[in-house]
């Protein structure tokens, strides 16, 4: 019940995957920092520091903490109120032989920084990996409804035709957009390194007795042990808080497509055109049993729309570091960064299972556009008396007054679009009438759409996700179950 009695964030409660929510846990945070703590004494002890071999042995095996060891950092970090040395003490505990050399030349930031950087690398690789199977479904639907007309609406008004396949490669080409940018920022991304309280590496200069070659090798070798390609040349006590500000961008940026996307199927939801899954049990409304509510899109919206102000938080931030260091950061970047990462995978989980579920209702796309083609397709009949010999000016007024009683009979009477009848009965139509049911094919309506979809596809989202990397997630993806 002790669960129960206390808040708990519901990200990763109620929401987050099992891997977002563990590379961000206690549990790893400490691992890791012990995996830097034994890379820095192996690189020190490489370059010539009198660190034995037990040290180094003691350190490997006590890489993960146990609950008692949890305890005792507790117990540590209220009395020295300081959590990174409440860990030291902890783990010279059950590695005896290196408590001495534990952090040996090291800052705080050194774990803390370096630790954050490895988390949001390995974040960043889990939202690439789901937002490929995520593209992968919905370029599966749209290669499926390519050539589905269906009403397009601009201003939420009836437009000219598209199909189903076009709309959704309008989400895919943004989905893309937000592989490029996350994968760009992850690819970017360097480590902290080894560079000391103010960034000068003095510490180590002393370890090393003025050999700036040691320190600078040192810095190289903790930098590949913790599996970076390289280190940034120069920084204060911290990484520059600029890079936290270029991480958290493409996710904002994600968030935007996201709550477009599901915004789009909660509209087309109200039209019953699409819908998203609705389970055989699932209860849409407590009072109004009848009610299919879209709540996997709404989820969407509103976990994106935190995803998106995030960031704000990371501006603010790098805005007010003074000199070398504050520690104003910290609190904040605890909060910030975790939620960030939890919150664009549950975006990310629910968009797939969204994708994987989608019930597309054709008959009352028909009908949607049954409805307002005939509008549509009066220049085209007009076009097509022109052909047969008539006078445009007098095909143009024929339409006019008709279209405008069939305005009538829809907006004031309520009845149905009645235009084509009208046109069938009047006889000034008549060398036409033959040609009416060609003139109303809504595939005649809707130009390049299915061809747009086929090279779309073909040229864009198959060679994005021909990456490697990104076909072994795909091998591996099974179907997106939600929690709740």
């Amino acid at each position: 019940m002790e669960a129960f009695d206390t808040y708990q964030t519901p990200l990763s409660s109620r929401y987050a995957s099992k891997e977002m929510a563990h590379l961000f846990s206690p549990a790893n945070r400490f691992h890791t920092w012990r995996k830097l703590w034994l890379n820095l004494a192996i690189a020190e002890k490489e370059l010539g520091l009198p660190i034995s071999d037990e040290a180094i042995e003691q350190m490997k095996v006590n890489l993960h903490l146990d609950a008692q060891q949890f305890d005792v950092a507790a117990v540590e970090e209220k009395k020295r109120r300081h959590d990174v040395m409440a860990h030291v003490h902890t783990f010279g505990q059950v590695a005896p032989a290196a408590a001495g050399i534990i952090h040996l030349g090291a800052t705080s930031c050194y774990v803390t920084d370096n630790a954050d950087l490895i988390f949001i690398r390995e974040a960043l690789t889990l939202l690439l990996q789901k937002l490929a199977v995520v593209i992968d479904r919905f370029s599966v639907f749209a290669n499926q409804y390519r050539d589905l007309p269906t009403l397009g609406f601009t201003h939420f008004q009836p437009a000219q035709l598209t199909t189903v396949g076009k709309r959704t490669t309008l989400w895919l080409q943004e989905l893309l957009w937000d592989l490029r940018n996350i994968k760009r920022a992850r690819d970017d991304l360097g480590f902290r390194g080894v560079k000391g309280t103010t960034g000068t590496q003095a510490s180590f200069l002393a370890l090393f007795d003025g050999d700036h070659d040691k320190v600078e090798e040192l810095d190289r070798r903790v930098t590949t042990l913790s599996g970076f390609g390289y280190a940034y040349p120069v920084t204060s006590q911290t990484y520059s808080r600029k890079i936290d500000i270029d991480v958290l961008a493409p996710l904002a940026s994600f968030g935007a497509t996201a709550h477009k996307l599901a915004t789009d199927l909660r509209l087309l939801a109200n039209l019953k055109e699409v819908e998203e899954p609705f389970e055989s049990t699932q209860i849409g409304s407590s009072a109004m049993a009848y009610k299919r509510n879209p709540m996997r899109s709404e989820r969407i919206c509103s976990l994106a729309r935190h995803l998106m102000v995030l960031q704000q938080n990371a501006l603010n931030t790098a805005s007010v570091q003074w000199f070398e260091r504050t520690l104003d950061d910290s609190a904040n970047r605890r909060i910030t960064l975790p939620e960030a990462f939890l919150t664009a995978d549950i975006v990310l989980t629910t968009l797939q299972n969204v994708s994987e579920g989608l019930v597309v209702y054709p008959k009352v796309i028909a009908r949607r556009i049954a409805q307002e083609l005939p509008f549509m397709a009066t220049e085209n009949i007009i076009m097509a008396i022109v052909k047969a010999g008539g006078d445009r000016q007098e095909a143009h007024e024929k339409i006019r007054v008709l279209s405008h009683e069939a305005a009538h009979q829809v907006k004031q009477l309520g009845l149905e679009n009645d235009l084509i009848d009208r046109v069938k009965k009047d006889p000034y139509f008549d060398p036409i009438k033959d040609q009416l049911d060609a003139l109303l094919d809504p595939k005649s309506f809707i130009g390049r759409a299915p061809e747009q979809v086929d090279k779309f596809l073909a040229e864009w989202v198959k060679p994005a996700l021909a990456d490697e990397e990104l076909q072994g997630a795909l091998g591996k993806a099974g179907k997106a179950e939600l929690n709740v």
